[in-house]
Formats: C-alpha cells, sequence, structure tokens
C-alpha cells in the first residue's frame, strides 16, 4: 500500500469518526474544565489543560486503524450574558468520539438538574 493510499484511509477514518459538538453551560469554566478531565481519565482517557487558557486535551491509543486518538474541549465563559459558559468539543476517533458524546449529555443533565434545583429555590415556602 502507499503512503498517498494510507494517508487517504487515515483521512477518511477521521471525517467518519469526527465529533463536533457546542454546548451551553451554567458552571464556571474552570470547573467545566476540571470536570472534563475527571471524566475522561475515569474512562480511561489521558487528559490534562494544555498550554491554552481554558482548554483540555484528550489523548487515546489506537481506535480502529488509527494509531493514536486526540481530542479537545474549551470553555469561554461568560457568552451572551454573565454566567454562561460556552463549551466547544472536538474529538476524532471510533470510541473517543462516543464518549465526547457521553460527556456532551453529562453537561445537558447538569444543566438541566441545576435548572430544576433554581426553580426549587424559587417557590414560595
Amino acid at each position: 500500500m502507499t503512503a498517498d493510499a494510507t494517508r487517504q484511509q487515515f483521512d477518511d477514518e477521521l471525517k467518519r469518526t469526527a465529533y463536533q459538538r457546542k454546548a451551553v453551560s451554567r458552571l464556571p469554566a474552570p470547573r467545566v474544565l476540571d470536570l472534563a478531565i475527571d471524566f475522561f481519565k475515569s474512562r480511561g482517557y489521558r487528559a490534562a489543560r494544555t498550554g491554552r487558557p481554558n482548554q483540555v486535551f484528550v489523548m487515546g491509543g489506537r481506535e480502529g486503524i488509527l494509531p493514536r486518538v486526540t481530542g479537545e474541549i474549551s470553555a469561554r465563559a461568560d457568552v451572551g450574558k454573565p454566567g454562561v459558559t460556552m463549551v466547544t468539543m472536538d474529538a476524532a476517533g471510533e470510541k473517543l468520539g462516543t464518549v465526547m458524546q457521553e460527556f456532551y449529555q453529562e453537561l445537558r443533565r447538569q444543566r438541566q438538574e441545576g435548572s430544576k434545583l433554581a426553580e426549587a429555590s424559587r417557590e414560595p415556602i
């Protein structure tokens, strides 16, 4: 197999398994990043903050034909209005894309729980 054919296979696999999503959270940006690190480490991936502010990398071993998989999560605070954090998730990999989607669902679950708690605190006694 030629180098061009191998490169094309990798490119096709990256496109096929790519996961890109944005989410909104009421958690502060540093808390979102800490949550992401714990979430991915508990699932067997390496995760830590990058040299860039408000960004986390996720790395894993071989998945399918990809020799290594990577992902990235960034959190931008006070988007639109104070207290709102925009979370951007990017990943590629057969399993990593699925785990990144699970992280997205975790952010949604926490946002919904936060809304229910806020509503309950507003109800008259």
